[in-house]
Order: structure tokens, then sequence, then C-alpha cells
């Protein structure tokens, strides 16, 4: 059964738990980081939990990131079919997959709030599925359904947010991905054992602005699966345990993209007219978040057996 695992603080510490509906039980371990954790083993975390008497209670807490700092947050691009839909591609077609970074230092808390840099005015959601990574691997890796297991600790829910007037006119994925509290991860870890692997491909992702849907999709819809994303990311990066994938996200970004024509005729402005143009566009939309509004993501199964639980975010 999926364990799963929270971060918190208590009395100036920071503890891991098993957290069980409003309850969470104190796990007795020594683990600085989500590759300690993980390395601790699924049975003997689980075992751990069994034998735990020392509970909280969840609203006592506060929840920190499941993914310590240490990891790498690799992140995928336009992986569900809409979203590839939207932004013109045939998924069909698609042949390999779009990959990119974000800084660890933009890992922040499931709760809080999100901070929007003064210079930034076109500030984006995306809710994400988050691969969290259990092995260490040093070379390309033929991944497969029957060996997904090795190499996928659990999963949680991620925000890639973003600054678009940095991500798109200034060509920084990584610049505009990576401010500080860009990356929420959490509020659960969940880890999965061999025979949950299926549940990849059966999760609801909905994400909402002030109550209004916004982002909603089922991972049956991704593209790239994730056996075939490691595989493919494996032949340019060194996995680690701990690291996190984000696995794209779906359609209902507050992101606009122009028809093709628009941007076949913009093309042939000189750069400065033409990311001029491109702002004064997408500044009309108000999708944009701005401060003061509540961002809320959850991701579940379809039968209800698999919860992420739920971030909540405030945009200061």
């Amino acid at each position: 059964m999926a364990l799963a695992i929270v971060r918190f603080t208590q009395q100036a510490q920071t503890c891991w738990g098993i957290q069980d509906q409003d309850q969470i039980r104190i796990l007795d371990i020594n683990a600085d980081s989500t590759a300690d954790l993980i390395q601790i083993g699924y049975a003997q975390l689980s075992a751990l939990a069994e034998q735990s008497t020392i509970t909280v209670n969840a609203q006592d807490v506060s929840l920190l990131s499941p993914i310590t700092e240490q990891a790498k947050v690799l992140c995928q691009g336009a992986n569900y079919r809409q979203h590839m839909i939207d932004s013109g591609m045939d998924p069909d077609a698609k042949a390999f997959n779009m990959f990119f970074t974000k800084s660890a230092a933009s890992i922040h808390t499931p709760t809080g709030q999100i901070v929007k840099p003064k210079h930034v005015q076109l500030l984006d959601y995306e809710i994400e599925l988050a691969l969290v990574l259990g092995k260490n691997t040093h070379d390309a890796v033929q991944v497969t359904a029957e060996n997904l297991h090795e190499y996928v600790a659990g999963i949680c829910i991620a925000n890639d947010v973003s600054a678009r007037d940095v991500q798109i006119p200034q060509m920084q994925f990584f610049k505009g991905k990576s401010y500080r509290t860009f990356c929420p991860l959490g509020p659960v870890l969940l880890l999965l054992d061999r025979d949950e692997m299926h549940y990849l491909h059966q999760l609801n992702l909905t994400l909402t602005v002030n109550n209004e849907v916004r982002q909603q999709d089922n991972t049956a819809n991704l593209v790239f699966k994730p056996a075939e994303t490691l595989t493919e990311f494996s032949s340019v990066c060194n996995f680690a345990i701990g690291d996190v994938i984000l696995t794209g996200t779906p359609s209902g970004c507050a992101l606009g993209l122009p028809p093709a024509a628009v941007v076949r005729a913009t093309g042939l402005l000189p750069e400065h007219l033409k990311w001029k143009l491109f702002l004064k566009s997408q500044a009309k939309r108000r999708q944009y978040l701005q401060h003061g509004d509540v961002v809320e993501s959850h991701i579940k199964s379809t039968d209800g057996k698999i919860d992420l639980g739920r971030q909540h975010h405030v945009v200061s």
C-alpha cells in the first residue's frame, strides 16, 4: 500500500511522518534529505510507520516540501495531447521530448505564498505530476513497464510556476521558471510499490484559481509516458535518488499563443518590436496571476485510492 510521506516542522525541529487523514505518525528516522528517506526503503518505512506511537494533528504542524533542495528538478514541456494541440503541435507526429530544468532554489512548500517578482507581469501556473526518482544512474538506461518501479520511488504534486515575460522574450526557460517559490512540491510524497505503478496512468489533475477550474486532465493523456521519458532523459542526464521529473502540464495555462499566421508574420519584425507586441497581447489576458489570487492544485486517481493532497498558495 502506498505510503503518504510528509515533511514538517514541529517545535523548531524538522520531522518526517506518515499522514493518515488528519493524523501524522512521526517516523523515528535520521534523514536529512529526500534521498536519505528513500534509501531507508519502502518496506522499512512501512514497518516503522506501524511501530510509531507518536502522532500529531496535521493542522498543528507547518508542512514543508517533501523534496529537499539537494534534488535536481528536471522538466518536460508540452506533454499532454490537448496542450500540444493548443501549442500548434501534432502529438501524433512528436518524436522527442522537450526537456529543461528548474533551479533547486525554486523548490517551495505546498502551502503559503508564491512570490511574484516586482519586474514580472505575466505570472503563470502549471500543475504537473512529479516523479520522484529512486535510483542513481551514470549511463543511459532502458526503462520499461517491467522495471519502472526500480527508477520511480514515488510521486507528488508540482506547480511549474513561470514568468512568461522572462521565459519567452528572453528565451530563458531556466531563468523564467526558477525564481524562489516557483516550484511548490507536495504536500505528500506518495511512495509506491511495484504493484501500484499502473496508477501513473490513471491520475486526475486539477488546478483552480480563485475557485475557478483552469486546468483539468488525466495522465492517461500524456504523450510521452514515464518509462519512455526516463529512457530518453537518461541519455543526457545522470539521475540521483530524490531527484524529480515534472511530467508536463495540461492545457489551460494563462499563456495564450497567437494563430500560426500571426506568428509567421511577426517573425519578420525586428526583435524588439516583435516582443513588444507579444507582451501587449498577453497583458490583455485575465488568466495571468495577480496579487491576492488563490491557487489550489490536487491530484487523485480515478478510483480514489491515490490522493496526493492539496496545494494552497496565495500570490504575493
